[in-house]
């Protein structure tokens, strides 16, 4: 039987992304991956949900991020993300105890114009 978890590879389980640490390109935790959103029809990660502030859950915020705003950096182990906090706090989020609304398109897109990416359906 051979261990395919042995050999190094690209991909990786859902349930070990959940948890990673997210960090600035110096190093700083910023927070870390509450849950991965996928598209059901193309089977492709759509975006990663960002838990930051609050203590012991309490006042935690959840900042939905278009998965290409994110790159896996192996040096810290985390997934990294060029923001500031100025963009950070005025960034679209929502208290733990809520929910986005992601069948409301319009959300979607004003995300990815906040973010300057495309949106993962396509087009503005």
């Amino acid at each position: 039987m051979i261990d395919v978890m042995a050999k190094p590879h690209q991909l990786i389980a859902s349930d070990r992304v959940e948890g990673t640490a997210v960090r600035r390109p110096n190093g700083e935790r910023i927070g870390h991956i509450e849950r991965l959103m996928i598209d059901k029809i193309s089977g492709k990660v759509s975006y990663a949900i960002l838990s930051f502030g609050g203590f012991l859950g309490i006042g935690t915020n959840l900042l939905p991020l278009p998965w290409a705003r994110l790159t896996y950096n192996p040096r810290f182990e985390a997934y990294e993300l060029d923001i500031d906090d100025e963009e950070l706090r005025h960034a679209p989020s929502f208290g733990a105890d809520k929910d986005f609304d992601w069948g409301d398109r319009s959300q979607e897109t004003e995300l990815h114009r906040y973010y300057g990416t495309p949106p993962y359906w396509g087009g503005f």
